[in-house]
Order: C-alpha cells, then sequence, then structure tokens
C-alpha cells in the first residue's frame, strides 16, 4: 500500500502545492520563494527519506510567514493522510543531530495527539534574520503546523549552538531523523503499536 499524499491549498495570501511519499529515498523539488526554507525542506527530505515537492507561492512581498507557514500545514497534513491507520509503524522516533557548534535533539511520537515543545534556542534567535528573508521565529511556526496538521507530538531542544543557520538546520535535520523512525514500518509491529488499538 502506497503511504503518499498529493494536497493543493489555496488562500488570498498562499498557493501551496506538495506531494509526499514516506517510503521514498530523500528525493527533494522544493520551490517555496523562501531560498532558506527550501534549504530546511530538502535538508527535511534528506535525512528523513521521504520523497518531498514543494511549489509554494504567496505574499512574500509582505513577509515570508504567510508561505512558511502554509507550506507547514500542508505538510503536516500530508503526512497525516500518507500515514493511514498508522499500522505496522514503529511509532516513536528519537535523534540528536550535530552541526559545527550546534546540537539539537528531535524526539517524535506518531501519536495521534498534536502537541509540540520547543525549548533552547538563545535568546534574541527569534529575531535573527537568516539568509536575509527568514526570521528565527519561524522554526517554531513550522514545527507547530506540522505537528498540529499532522497529529504527532514532537520535542524539539536545541543543546547548544552560536550561529543561527547552524541551530535552524541542526533542529530541521534532528527532527528529520526522529521523524524518519517512527514513521518507519517494524516488521515485529502487528496491527496499531498502542494498547488502545487506534492512534
Amino acid at each position: 500500500m502506497s503511504r503518499s499524499a498529493s494536497l493543493q491549498r489555496s488562500t488570498s495570501e498562499s498557493s501551496i502545492e506538495l506531494t509526499l511519499n514516506l517510503d521514498g529515498t530523500g528525493r527533494a523539488d522544493i520551490s517555496t520563494t523562501v531560498p532558506f526554507f527550501d534549504h530546511l525542506l530538502t535538508a527535511f527530505a534528506k535525512h528523513s527519506l521521504v520523497d518531498l515537492s514543494v511549489r509554494a507561492t504567496g505574499d512574500t512581498h509582505i513577509d515570508v510567514h504567510h508561505t512558511v507557514e502554509d507550506t507547514a500545514i500542508v505538510l503536516g497534513q500530508a503526512i497525516r493522510q500518507a500515514l493511514g491507520d498508522k499500522a505496522g509503524i514503529g511509532r516513536y522516533g528519537d535523534s540528536t543531530v550535530p552541526l559545527d557548534d550546534a546540537l539539537a535533539r528531535a524526539v517524535v511520537d506518531v501519536s495521534g495527539r498534536p502537541y509540540l515543545v520547543h525549548t533552547g534556542e538563545p535568546a534574541g534567535f527569534e529575531f535573527h534574520l537568516i539568509g536575509g528573508h527568514f526570521t528565527g521565529s519561524m522554526i517554531r511556526h513550522v514545527f507547530e503546523a506540522i505537528s498540529l496538521n499532522a497529529g504527532i507530538t514532537v520535542h524539539v531542544t536545541v543543546l547548544d549552538g552560536r550561529d543561527p543557520h547552524h541551530i535552524a538546520e541542526a533542529e530541521f535535520k534532528a527532527f528529520a531523523r526522529a521523524f524518519r523512525k517512527a514513521v518507519e514500518n517494524d516488521a515485529r509491529v502487528v496491527g496499531i503499536p498502542s494498547t488502545k488499538g487506534a492512534l
């Protein structure tokens, strides 16, 4: 059974077309008109081994906020759809990833319960412009939108770091690796990995 999804979302602020395959090879074809966000989504695909295609445009002449957040909403929705009934998955994943000075940890539970805990970014990170367009505050917004729309629990913790680019990228790579473990099929899991019988 294919674990994939193709979604579109259009508002007065943005237009998103996204295709996701959870059982891919890490192939990415990303164009959001926000270069640093393209970089982060490409890293997510590469390190989670999902195939991800995104075409997004929006009112970036005002701010990148709408385009970035709306893309993350659609990504979360696609994850939820592609997971189906979640039978046979590992459910939990965790990873700690360094990037030079930065160190980030992510833990994912494909729980059916959206929840985000996001801590450890240094003071002032949220105000920093990365790549001239992308504010550090958007990192949390992206993880919020994904977790809420995918129905997953996500904990992301920055353990160390000085360079904002490295911190953001380490967070995404840690999330990608944890996500990969959580959604992978586990041959030993029979049915839904929950005592409730549903996720």
